[in-house]
């Protein structure tokens, strides 16, 4: 660890008793590095067993790695905490400014406990932390509106972040995220529902902490190398130039994209909403991560005219990415660009993570297709495919809650189904609702096993194209074993924390080159080690909290449509999960 490094303080916050103090551990940031190595630590100490997810004791734990500014594209955060959508392991990540703001205002980790009387704001400058009266802003309609005061409040322009939560949060929806920047998020899993249960409307945080390294030159041609590697490769230039939005149309054309709840696999209006047609017709700028040089958050401008004025316009700029194309667009049979955007801006304005709300209204859309539902749940709405208007006000209807449909849908589709049936199409995994590809059985044994029940796990639908271009049988134990090893990796990038966007250009050699500019002498398998302690961690706990291999639910849907290797077989899916179980109990 370098010469006085800040990493090792950790900042609590008691919003019962409006305190706050700070604690190092040195030796927490040294063996388990920053980000979810440190944040799982934290999470096992700081959330009591079989605590409800909105009770004040469940901690909302933030926290950086090593790596945060000081390499390019180390720039996200990790949020840890126990999930409303779950019951159990909650864990997100972020970007935009806020990992570089925390670490240069001095802190690895922050850990907010309690839960305030009244609503309010914490502003970390430096060393300072203030419980700003967020009672004007509690309520307010539009998340947009929030993140503009508080930038015209508080100081650290361009080098703070402005993390807040739309009223969603306030609502506890159980798929509420947290916004940072307008374009970025804390999207999965309900972060944004465990800060209003404790009356946290925003985070504020800058600093002016600057680093000194004993080698400078290694440092500079180590930055140098990383650099250079990201802006020469092509696998940066996908991202840089149409963005993950360019899945959608190679995707549909393997007939792998996820289409109307999944009764599909391909759409037919995918050209109308891929990443080229954003880029020809919206495509208004892009923008990076702090000490990002790729680029790839892409931002839309859509223009719409006054009803009263002629000739005048107001032009929204509403960021897009692959899974909210996806989950609002395909899985809706929305194949209106222009509608499609009006949803994100709606899903911004609310604050809710769009893949969750997504696939909810998708099943909500087949429930009524097949007269499982009438409009008097839908609370008068005609849901049904590509309706993007109905689909706003069902939206708003989320966070409303005006009736119990809408309040059992506001806690997530299995939930939901569990409450007006449809449970075999109901598409949720652990309890996360399914991110967008149908490439195969890998896809989903990483879905249903994954700590997080993402595609960011263990990039099991990365396996499945894998698997089919070398030729390979699905065995089950191949299969454990390939999502295993990128797990105990993913650990490593996760817990410095690096954006997995670049999990190709920090490589071993490259993470242990780096990390001697630290003072530090990792080499592979020591980091291997870590990555699978921390992975034990997450496990650990999440048995802790309930989760059992054997009891894991898959929704029969995933079944009946083809994929990369035809229709799966529920055998290999079984013993795949069989076998990864095996070797996590083994670690």
């Amino acid at each position: 660890m370098i010469e006085n490094d800040t990493i090792k303080r950790i900042l609590y916050v008691d919003l019962s008793r409006r305190r706050f103090w700070v604690e190092e551990d040195e030796d927490l940031f040294k063996s388990y590095l920053g980000g979810a190595g440190v944040a799982i630590q934290l999470l096992h100490k700081e959330c009591p067993k079989g605590i409800d997810p909105f009770s004040p004791d469940n901690p909302a734990i933030f926290t950086v790695g090593q790596f945060n500014a000081i390499f390019p594209i180390a720039s996200k955060m990790v949020a840890m905490f126990k999930s409303p959508l779950t019951g159990n392991l909650g864990e997100s990540h972020g970007g935009g400014r806020s990992a570089i703001a925390m670490r240069m205002a001095g802190y690895g980790a922050l850990v907010i406990k309690g839960k305030s009387e009244t609503p309010v704001y914490i502003a970390i400058h430096d060393d300072d932390v203030h419980f700003r009266d967020a009672s004007v802003l509690w309520g307010m309609s539009s998340s947009y509106t929030v993140g503009r005061i508080i930038r015209e409040q508080e100081p650290g322009s361009g080098i703070r972040t402005i993390m807040r939560i739309g009223r969603a949060g306030e609502q506890l929806v159980s798929y509420a995220c947290l916004i940072t920047e307008t374009y970025r998020h804390f999207g999965r899993m309900g972060l944004g529902a465990v800060l209003g249960s404790k009356k946290v409307k925003a985070i504020v945080i800058s600093g002016k902490r600057s680093f000194k390294f004993k080698d400078q030159k290694l440092y500079r041609q180590t930055y140098k190398e990383i650099f250079k590697s990201l802006v020469e490769s092509p696998l940066m230039k996908k991202y840089h130039e149409l963005g993950t939005s360019m899945n959608i149309n190679p995707l549909n054309e393997r007939k792998v994209l996820p289409t109307k709840n999944l009764k599909d696999n391909h759409f037919d209006l995918a050209d109308e909403i891929s990443g080229e047609a954003f880029a020809v017709n919206y495509l208004g700028r892009r923008v990076a991560c702090s000490h990002c040089p790729v680029s790839c958050i892409h931002i839309a401008a859509l223009r719409e005219p006054y009803e009263s004025e002629p000739y005048f316009y107001k032009t929204n700029m509403i960021s897009y990415d692959y899974e909210l194309i996806y989950s609002l667009g395909s899985m809706l049979g929305v194949g209106s660009s222009r509608g499609l955007l009006k949803l994100m801006d709606e899903v911004e304005i609310q604050g809710l993570d769009a893949i969750s709300t997504g696939v909810a209204l998708a099943w909500a859309t087949e429930m009524k297709e097949r007269g499982y539902l009438s409009e008097k749940e839908t609370f008068g709405l005609n849901l049904k495919w590509g309706d993007y208007e109905n689909y706003i006000k069902a939206i708003k209807l989320i966070v409303e809650q005006p009736n119990d449909f809408f309040r059992f849908l506001a806690k997530g589709v299995i939930q939901a189904s569990s409450k007006y049936g449809g449970t075999e199409f109901a598409l949720a995994f652990g309890g996360n609702e399914m991110p967008g590809y149908h490439t195969g059985p890998i896809a989903y044994v990483g879905f249903i096993t994954g700590a997080r029940h993402s595609h960011l796990d263990s990039a099991g639908y990365s396996f499945d194209q894998k698997f089919k271009a070398a030729g390979k049988n699905l065995v089950p134990q191949e299969i454990a074993n390939s999502l295993i090893a990128e797990e105990k990796w993913r650990q490593i990038l996760s817990s410095l924390v690096i954006c997995f966007f670049a999990r190709k250009v920090y490589t071993p050699e490259i993470v242990s080159k780096a990390y001697l500019v630290l003072e530090y002498d990792l080499v592979y398998d020591d980091l291997l080690k870590i990555g699978e302690k921390i992975l034990k961690s997450k496990y650990d706990f999440k048995t802790r909290e309930g989760f059992r291999f054997d009891e894991l639910k898959i929704p029969h849907r995933i079944f009946e449509l083809e994929t990369l290797f035809g229709k799966i077989s529920k055998d290999v899916v079984k013993r795949s999960i069989k076998k990864f179980k095996d070797e996590i109990e083994n670690l």
